[in-house]
C-alpha cells in the first residue's frame, strides 16, 4: 500500500530588501516630529493637486472674479453668495485661499521638476567623472567649482534676465543652479565605489560604461542624493518665490506664492496684511516640513552625523 504525503510548506523567507525597507520605516517612525512633518507635507501636496476641486474659485479665471469683492478681510461673505472668503481677497477680488492652493501647484512643480532633472544631470556627470578619473574628472570638477563659486540667486537672475519670465524658464534656471551640488556629492560617493573589485571586474569584462554607472555605481550613491534632492526641492521653492517677488520669475498670469507675496506687499502699511502674510505662511510651512523630512532622512542614512 502506497502512502502519499504533501511536503510541509514553511514560512516564506524574508528578503534583504524587505528587511531594509522595514528597518527604514521603523527608523523614520522613531522621530515623531519628522512623521508629523511628512503628514503635513502630504496634506500640502494633496491640497495642491486637488486645488481645482476643493478651491472655492479659480482665481485666474476672469469670469469668476468681481472687482467689488476686492480687498475684503478674512471671513467676509462673497457678494455673489455661496461661500465666505476665509482668508480674504486681494485687490482684484481673488479669493486668497484659492490663490494659495493654486500657487502651491506652481511652487511644488518648479521645485520637484528642477530637482529631478538637476539630479539626473548632475549625478550622471559626477559618476562619470569618478569612474573615468584623470583629465576628464579634473575638467568636470573645475566646472563644478566654478558653478558653486557664484551665488545661486545671482546666476538665476542673470539667466532669467536673458530668457525672460516663464515657469519653464524658472525651472531651467534652477536646473543650471542646482546640478553642481549633485555632481559633487555623486562624485565623492562614487570615488570609493569605483575602486572596488566588482567595478574593476565589470570594466575588465567589457560591460558598457552606461551600465556600470547606472546599474552598479548609482544604486550605491542614492542615499546621499535622496537627502540632497529633498533639501534642494525646498531651496528651489524658496528661490522661485524670491525670483517671482523680484518680478523675474513667474508671470502675473500664473499663480505663485512669491508673486502673491509681492502683490500684497504694497498693501501691508494700509492694513491689508492678509494678502502677503497668508501666502508667506504657506511658503514657510512648505519649506520647513520639506527640510524636516530631509534632515531626518539624512540622520537615517548617516547615523554617525546625528547630533
Amino acid at each position: 500500500m502506497s502512502v502519499s504525503y504533501e511536503p510541509e510548506i514553511g514560512p516564506v523567507m524574508e528578503t534583504a530588501d524587505d528587511k531594509s525597507w522595514r528597518r527604514f520605516l521603523r527608523d523614520f517612525a522613531s522621530d515623531k516630529l519628522a512623521v508629523s512633518a511628512l503628514v503635513v507635507l502630504v496634506l500640502i501636496v494633496l491640497a495642491a493637486l486637488l486645488a481645482p476641486l476643493i478651491a472655492p474659485q479659480n482665481p485666474y479665471d476672469l469670469m469668476q472674479l468681481d472687482i467689488m469683492d476686492g480687498l475684503m478681510p478674512p471671513g467676509s461673505p462673497s457678494m455673489a453668495g455661496g461661500y465666505d472668503y476665509l482668508l480674504g481677497t486681494d485687490d482684484q477680488g481673488r479669493d486668497m485661499l484659492s490663490a494659495i492652493l493654486y500657487g502651491l501647484r506652481i511652487s511644488l512643480l518648479v521645485g520637484v521638476l528642477s530637482a529631478i532633472v538637476a539630479a539626473l544631470f548632475g549625478a550622471s556627470l559626477g559618476l562619470f567623472a569618478a569612474y573615468k578619473g584623470g583629465r576628464t574628472e579634473s575638467v568636470i570638477m573645475r566646472l563644478v567649482d566654478l558653478q558653486l563659486s557664484f551665488p545661486s540667486i545671482l546666476i538665476a537672475l542673470m539667466i532669467l534676465a536673458f530668457l525672460g519670465k516663464g515657469v519653464m524658464n524658472v525651472v531651467l534656471a534652477l536646473i543650471i543652479v542646482e546640478w553642481a551640488t549633485y555632481a559633487r556629492a555623486a562624485r565623492g560617493t562614487a570615488l570609493v565605489e569605483s575602486r572596488r573589485e566588482y567595478i574593476e571586474a565589470a570594466g575588465c569584462l567589457g560591460v558598457p560604461l552606461h551600465r556600470i554607472i547606472f546599474r552598479h555605481l548609482l544604486p550605491n550613491c542614492l542615499p546621499p542624493l535622496i537627502v540632497i534632492a529633498t533639501v534642494q526641492i525646498a531651496r528651489a521653492i524658496a528661490l522661485e518665490a524670491t525670483l517671482s517677488f523680484l518680478g523675474l520669475g513667474v508671470p502675473v498670469t500664473e499663480p505663485s506664492l512669491g508673486l502673491l507675496i509681492s502683490n500684497g506687499y504694497q498693501y501691508m502699511l494700509s492694513g491689508q496684511y492678509w494678502m502677503s502674510v497668508y501666502p508667506g505662511v504657506a511658503l514657510v510651512l512648505t519649506i520647513v516640513v520639506i527640510n524636516l523630512v530631509g534632515d531626518h532622512l539624512r540622520d537615517i542614512f548617516n547615523p554617525r552625523g546625528r547630533a
